[in-house]
């Protein structure tokens, strides 16, 4: 209270005014999980949405706002998304897809990597998540779900730079530099995020720098992307009870360009090296050092066949190749082609129906079919269902890898899994939304790391079977349109196949409850405070619960803010033998150089 106080004071608003600070809501419009823009009311899947850019005072890292959906089990190692897993639905980390801007990020070497995120928090301008299958859209690793990462261009011309501090010696710094003239917008954006570690080698360094281009050619409008990101960081026990040591980083360029209104050409190259040492005191004991290249292009195109239906359909291509002290040298190509029919009729009926084709090898292959719909029973209530199927393809760690504590396994097979799901969406106007979905997802042939006992080593091996079933719950409303509540919780249930008690180390580390209440405020125009509380509970763990609470001047050249995680203390582990930080704060100020203070 004193905290909200200050700033209030601050800003010179009152706490009890009802007044319409509240950015304007509009029709969400969602990307991930179509094949076309469309109106999130409109969607036949569960997708949820977060607005960065309302918040990014209220934020530190891209972690608060993945920490927003409970269907989203975000595994740290280490704060601030210094190494972190992503699972959706009770999948494991190497089957959650990333995107940025549309393209992939998923990291040939270990979905360890795979939320690497190249650009700075301050260059996004939303998150978008897919629950559920995405194969038929994306291909590979698109089995629990996918999490879309999409950047922004800047409306006005701005220079803003902030700066950051903390305990457990947190040092933070970032800025943005956007222009817009003749047609062309530029972006630059930059963040640096240091802590000396709540404990002895769990230090850190984030460096992020991005340059986002949008501008118009012949053809049609046109995104540069340039992004690098450099992470070096202690790893206490993150792979085994090693006082370890790793580095990585990676560069990423990417191209969108419209060919007329029809037509997307999209080309991108990631790059990503990791430097891992198992003794960080003793660097010559073990350590390994991978690079990974990943290109890839799509052509997309989609032709109207009637006022009400359309035909999407495109070819991609990809090629991803590893050079690794440990895992070898190796290469992999893939092809893939997909075709969609859409059916729409805005507010009363919707049908997708929809295939893709993907060959790696030359010779193997994986069909992923998909079909949504949904209907409107009422102004105030939809109902929809899909049904599709998904794939991964193994990582060259999962196949190659060996280490004193783990192994991996070149005769793996490639997961599979069907996805089904069906629910209800109710709106009571403007003011209060609600979302209910029921899922099952059959996998077989999933990757686990798994062990027999404590003194032997994890193994890569193939589970035949598995299937998680579950609900996932959602209500949200505004309150005097001055703040916004939303209540959010998923249950979920995994079985499989008898492992004989052998023990897993990721399929059955899964969360069975979680729950997400958030409050977000706005005051006068001139204040924004915001509170998560997170509760969950891991199979055959005991539940505990997480509140963050952060309050920021929203007005004003100078925009000081406080950001408070885990404000109760709680010690807890994500990871199994990985403790994460207990009370954490920071304080800074943001400081609008040129451009509009709101």
């Amino acid at each position: 209270m004193t905290i909200g106080l200050f700033f209030l004071l601050l800003a010179g608003g009152d706490p009890q005014a009802d007044t319409t600070a509240v950015p304007p809501r509009r029709d969400v419009i969602v990307v991930t999980g179509t094949y076309e823009p469309v109106s999130l009311e409109e969607m036949d899947r569960s997708v949820n949405t977060v607005d960065v850019q309302s918040l990014r005072l209220l934020s530190g890292s891209v972690a608060d706002f993945l920490q927003l959906d409970p269907s989203l089990d975000l595994r740290e190692r280490a704060p601030d998304g210094v190494q972190a897993d992503l699972s959706i639905r009770g999948s494991t980390f190497g089957q959650t897809l990333i995107l940025l801007d549309g393209l992939r990020l998923n990291d040939a070497q270990t979905g360890h990597h795979n939320l690497d995120i190249p650009v700075p928090l301050n260059s996004l301008s939303r998150v978008e998540v897919l629950h559920g299958s995405g194969s038929a859209l994306y291909g590979s690793d698109a089995v629990g779900g996918v999490v879309n990462f999409i950047t922004r261009s800047p409306q006005k011309a701005e220079f803003r730079l902030r700066s950051a501090a903390g305990n457990f010696g947190v040092n933070r710094e970032a800025g943005e530099l956007s222009v817009r003239q003749r047609g062309v917008s530029q972006l630059f954006a930059f963040s640096r995020d240091f802590s000396s570690g709540f404990i002895t080698n769990r230090d850190y360094r984030n460096l992020s720098i991005t340059s986002s281009t949008h501008l118009n050619s012949l053809w049609g409008p046109v995104h540069i992307l340039l992004a690098h990101t450099d992470r070096p960081f202690g790893a206490q026990g993150f792979y085994g009870d090693f006082n370890s040591w790793e580095r990585t980083r990676t560069w990423f360029v990417a191209l969108h360009q419209s060919l007329g209104a029809k037509t997307e050409l999209s080309l991108a190259f990631r790059r990503h090296t990791d430097h891992f040492v198992l003794y960080r005191d003793q660097p010559e004991k073990f350590q390994n050092r991978h690079v990974t290249e990943g290109w890839q292009a799509s052509l997309r195109r989609r032709d109207p066949v009637s006022r009400n239906s359309v035909l999407h359909y495109g070819m991609e291509g990809y090629r991803d190749s590893i050079d690794s002290t440990n895992l070898g040298t190796h290469a992999r190509n893939r092809g893939a082609a997909y075709l969609s029919y859409d059916v729409r009729a805005l507010r009363r009926f919707s049908f997708t129906l929809g295939g893709r084709q993907e060959v790696y090898n030359s010779t193997r292959g994986q069909f992923s079919p998909t079909v949504a719909a949904g209907v409107w029973l009422s102004p105030h209530l939809k109902l929809r269902a899909s049904v599709s199927r998904a794939f991964r393809l193994p990582t060259y760690t999962d196949l190659y890898y060996h280490d004193p504590a783990n192994q991996g396994s070149p005769d793996l097979r490639p997961e599979k899994a069907w996805d089904y799901e069906g629910g209800f969406s109710w709106n009571a106007g403007r003011r209060v939304r609600g979302d209910v979905t029921a899922f099952e997802r059959k996998d077989t042939d999933g990757i686990d790391y798994v062990r027999r006992s404590v003194s032997d080593i994890w193994r890569a091996t193939n589970i035949h079977r598995l299937r998680f079933t579950g609900v996932e719950s959602a209500v949200t409303g505004e309150i005097r349109r001055s703040q916004r509540v939303e209540f959010r919780y998923t249950a979920l249930r995994g079985s499989g196949d008898a492992l004989a008690g052998i023990m897993s180390r990721y399929v059955f580390n899964y969360p069975s409850h979680s729950a997400v209440a958030s409050w977000v405020g706005w005051f006068g125009g001139e204040v924004a405070a915001r509170v998560r509380l997170g509760a969950l509970q891991r199979l055959g763990r005991d539940p505990y619960a997480l509140v963050d609470v952060s309050v920021a001047r929203t007005n004003g050249r100078f925009k000081p803010f406080v950001q408070f995680a885990n404000l109760t203390g709680t010690s807890y582990q994500e990871i199994p033998g990985v403790p994460m930080p207990g009370r954490t704060f920071v304080g800074g100020v943001e400081v609008v150089v040129y451009g509009p203070h709101k």
